[in-house]
């Protein structure tokens, strides 16, 4: 039975553009911040091939994806994003911001508490 092809994780992460470097992806890999099937690595020599599931976060959201291509190098991004499935899960909506107290209002703040009638009145 013939082995099958795999590929450095940190090369694959940055050649199917989760990362902007090889040396970023490499860093959250030795975090410990990838799993490879389930597994957490550590390392970012490990292998992965075609089949695989990596789960990774990636800024506020979680990230799965099946590699579907090994890839040979770092292309633009439709050939990046044909390496992999992706089955991640929606990023929740992100709170609105709360004024600060004791900061002054902004100008669309002052606009939308005079239009709310809250808003100092020159007399």
């Amino acid at each position: 039975m013939e082995p099958r092809p795999t590929i450095r994780l940190d090369k694959w992460l940055f050649f199917a553009r989760f990362f902007k470097t090889r040396g970023l992806s490499a860093k959250l890999v030795t975090a410990g911040g990838v799993r490879v099937n389930g597994v957490r690595v550590s390392k970012p020599s490990a292998s992965v091939g075609v089949g695989d599931t990596l789960t990774f976060a990636q800024g506020r959201a979680i990230r799965v994806v099946e590699v579907r291509d090994l890839g040979t190098r770092r292309g633009p991004a439709p050939e990046a994003q044909a390496l992999y499935a992706d089955h991640s899960p929606p990023v929740p909506p992100r709170p609105e911001a709360a004024p600060r107290p004791g900061a002054r209002p902004t100008k669309k703040d002052r606009r939308d508490m005079n239009a709310q009638g809250l808003g100092r009145t020159l007399e």
